[in-house]
């Protein structure tokens, strides 16, 4: 690898301008490419197969209007004051033309929408009013049939003993031989009296059943009005027009996923609001619908790369030098960013997911070229012809540049193993943007050095190297190196351990979410919709739940309605529900949906608990089969897959890190304590975005408007690039040690050497990754401030607490230990001189001192 990388520096330097317009052709074509793919990015999370995204599939089946995106619309008086007929009237117009806008499926007008639900429990006040008359009328007319039924039957028994007695003259006239002619005709009025006491009997009974049909027909009417009732005191608790009358919202169906709804729908609906504004109120939209694309590159970029110039211009002492790191990382960045949007009309890419190339591609980028600059600098100092120093430089701080970048690689490409597509993507964008970074460093920067020739030293340095050259100049002393003293070890050691320890206590209650409104800034549309539903309509307005149940096939409209009591009996019975309320039947009657409005907001744990809670029930009655989407329960079943993906992700990347580690160092402890050490900075760095973020601590600094749980996968994505510059650095460091130990170094001793050649160049790296990260912490998206902190402390934490703090300490205590290897796996493995050995032999170590 070093005699490779050698060559190729030597090539580059010698033909510079082929190399840089090389360099330039492919930038031109990423930027071709960006003009004709480039489609615009999403600013939403999916992860495939969950249990939202299997109700989502089912409700786009058999509810294709209540399937896709959802967001609303908040309208609210300028003075606080109830809305007047006028601004009714005008809301109401203006909701109605929401549905001709693209992609807009419905939009459910809040006055009309509570005026229908008054109207309703006004209409059920007046069926029961109704019922109790007409119970009433059927009461008195069965006790009018019960008072003719007791006159009849009184009558009937007058008749029966009349009967009687003529039966006993009958008896005895014919016994006598008396003629029977008068009690005949007796017989035959009493005949006629019972013919007229059935004909009333018929009456009665037909009057009866007449009563028991209405009976039956009321008894139906208070059961449906009941369940009617019932339904509607389970929504009572959420209104779309608040208690004041001061505000109200407008819920707004989209007829696509958030994932697939285009950037154009959605700043077409809010400039359709701008354009059509009520005077004296106030429309704000939910984050579902204003999320907005962060800006690429824009001032905190360029702020990050002044303060990367400036610590150039001091570590190099060149004005010059200092622009040859910038400007091979920003044409690094354009080439990586410009190539991958370019890609972006054929797959989907979330908004972060360039932002996260840039981030990476002027940090690694800028360090890279910077450590080859260093090494040649510092050879040409020491007398180095130049094209001779470039390929030196390229061959030995190359090699370490290449591995270097390889774990960072690596860590990003593992993000695919997560099977998160979007999570997958960004890894890969940054990994293309650390090749490309790590490519041009090889390349570009023995180009750049080599047009620029001596020149690349400052006017001191120059003056400097001309005076040895002629005998006129002092000697540079170096004062021998010395080993770190054994208890110093010990209690640098623990010190760091610590104090890494203590500050990673918050970690403890880390939470995980994705963002809502109320973590966009105070000032934005997004923050005031959040702000203005959870105070005038609870902070569970915010979080609405759909859940869904499967009902047997064959219901009647009866059995329905009453399959829907059921369903939200057993749903608003829960802890930490304020409503439910019916939505929909399917046509073919197999499904049913409802609206849950949960106690907390979206990323409150009594929410998290709640969807948990609710998908555990068994079904309903036996029967029925619930549900539950939503776009707070998509965020919880995405926060959910990211965190179940972490420790495998975590094995794959330190695998096989590990095993690039042993075949660089031809060591195994020397690994394993940098492993460990980045464990104990991940936790630190765990702890410090937690304390921000989710407790609020330093908010007012940092801008967080609204402490809540941290992004779903910044704890994966933190994982993935702090444990490759993690190894960067250990790589600097360490190679320099292993370096002077081949050389001859006692061990303790080496590992001061290589200390002292490397602490200024990984100081300075680590001091321009900060600065650019740091600059991503004034975004405004609350994603990418995450991001930008969380790389910021982590690299503070690990480059300077564990690597020029602790590993030093560890690797005196370790001595000839660190570098121990079993013989057999010393012969199997490659041997890649990352200390370029093979290109100057014993005389390295006197031009690194040098």
């Amino acid at each position: 690898m070093a005699k490779l990388l050698y060559r190729l520096g030597r090539f580059s330097a010698k033909r510079a301008w082929t190399v840089l317009v090389t360099w330039l052709v492919l930038l031109a074509i990423a930027g071709g490419g960006f003009a004709i793919g480039f489609k615009g990015l999403v600013d939403s999370f999916d992860i495939p197969d969950t249990d939202s995204g299997d109700i989502v599939a089912e409700l786009e089946e058999k509810l294709p209007d209540f399937s896709g995106a959802s967001g609303s619309v908040v309208f609210h008086t300028e003075n606080g004051e109830a809305f007047t007929d006028e601004q009714t009237e005008a809301i109401g117009t203006l909701v109605g033309g929401l549905e001709d806008l693209p992609n807009v499926a419905s939009a459910v007008e809040p006055f009309s929408t509570e005026a229908m639900r008054a109207t309703q429990a006004e209409q059920m006040e007046s069926g029961a009013s109704q019922i109790e008359e007409g119970q009433a009328e059927l009461t008195a007319a069965r006790d009018q049939l019960d008072e003719g039924q007791a006159q009849l039957d009184a009558g009937r028994d007058q008749l029966d003993e009349a009967q009687a007695e003529l039966d006993t003259q009958l008896e005895q006239a014919q016994a006598a031989g008396y003629p029977t002619d008068q009690l005949e005709a007796g017989q035959a009025q009493l005949d006629e009296q019972y013919g007229e006491l059935d004909a009333q009997q018929e009456q009665i009974d037909s009057g009866l059943a007449e009563i028991e049909g209405g009976q039956e027909q009321i008894d139906a009417q208070t059961h449906q009005l009941d369940v009617g009732q019932d339904l509607l005191g389970m929504a009572d608790e959420y209104s779309l027009v608040s208690e004041d009358g001061s505000a109200a919202i407008a819920s707004v169906s989209f007829d696509e996923q958030l994932m697939d709804l285009p950037q154009e729908s959605k700043q077409g609906l809010v400039d359709y609001l701008s354009d059509n504004a009520v005077d004296g109120v106030k429309a704000d939209v939910s984050n579902e619908i204003v999320q907005t694309i962060p800006e690429i590159f824009g001032i905190n970029e360029v702020l990050g790369v002044l303060v990367a110039g400036l610590v150039l211009i001091v570590v190099l002492g060149s004005w010059l030098a200092a622009t040859f790191p910038i400007v091979t990382a920003v044409t690094g960045v354009g080439i990586a960013t410009l190539a991958s949007l370019a890609f972006s009309g054929t797959i989907q890419m979330t908004s972060v997911t360039p932002v996260f190339g840039v981030m990476l591609g002027l940090a690694v980028g800028i360090d890279y070229s910077l450590f080859i600059l260093n090494r040649h600098r510092r050879q040409l100092m020491a007398g180095k012809e130049v094209h001779d120093s470039i390929g030196l430089a390229n061959g030995t701080a190359g090699t370490a540049v290449v591995f270097a970048a390889s774990t960072v690689v690596v860590a990003l490409l593992a993000l695919n193993v997560t099977g998160i597509p979007f999570l997958g993507l960004m890894g890969t964008v940054g990994a293309v943007s650390v090749a490309i970074a790590a490519l041009l460093a090889v390349t570009a920067t023995p180009a750049l050095l080599g047009l620029a020739g001596e020149r690349m030293l400052g006017k001191k340095a120059r003056a400097k190297l001309e005076a040895r050259r002629d005998g006129t100049g002092k000697p540079r002393k170096n004062s021998p190196a010395r080993a770190m003293k054994t208890w110093k070890s010990v209690v640098r050691t623990i010190v760091g351990v610590v104090v890494l320890g203590v500050i990673a206590i918050p970690a403890l209650s880390m939470r995980l979410g994705l963002p809502a409104g109320d973590a966009q800034p105070e000032d934005s549309t997004a923050y005031q919709a959040y702000e203005t539903i959870e105070q005038e309509f609870g902070a569970g307005a915010n979080s609405m739940l759909i859940a869904t149940a499967d009902l047997p096939a064959g219901m009647d409209e009866g059995e329905t309605l009453d399959a829907q009591l059921d369903i939200a009996s057993a749903l608003y019975d829960q802890d930490g529900v304020v409503a439910v309320a019916p939505i929909a039947v399917s046509d073919d009657g197999e499904l049913a949906a409802f609206q849950v409005v949960p106690t907390g907001g979206p990323n409150d744990a009594s929410t998290t608990d709640l969807v948990h809670q609710l998908r555990d029930l068994p079904a309903v009655d036996g029967q029925y089969e619930l549900g539950v989407a939503g776009q707070a329960a998509v965020n919880i079943d995405i926060s959910q897959g990211l965190n179940d993906a972490l420790p495998l992700y975590l094995a794959v990347v330190v695998g096989i890190s590990l095993i690039i580690m042993i075949v660089v160092f031809r060591s195994l402890l020397v690994p394993l304590v940098a492993t460990l050490g980045f464990v104990l900075s991940l936790f630190a760095t765990y702890g410090v975005v937690t304390a921000v973020f989710q407790w609020g601590w330093l908010s007012t600094i940092f801008a967080v408007t609204n402490p809540a749980p941290l992004l779903a996968f910044l704890p994966i994505i933190l994982v993935g690039i702090l444990f490759g510059l993690a190894m960067d650095y250990q790589l600097f460091l360490a190679t320099g040690m292993r370096e002077a130990y081949v050389e001859g170094a006692p061990a303790r001793v080496a590992v001061s050497q290589g200390y002292r050649s490397g602490r200024r160049v990984v100081t300075a790296a680590a001091l321009i990754m900060i600065s650019v990260f740091a600059r991503f912490v004034a975004s405004v998206a609350s994603m990418i401030k995450s991001i930008g902190l969380g790389l910021a402390v982590g690299v503070l934490l690990d480059a300077f607490v564990v690597r020029m703090w602790i590993m030093p300490a560890v690797m005196t205590l370790l001595g000839e230990s660190a570098w121990w290897l079993p013989k057999w796996l010393d012969r199997i493995l490659p041997r890649v001189d990352v200390e370029g050995s093979q290109l100057e032999g014993n005389d390295l170590s006197d031009t690194l001192n040098t």
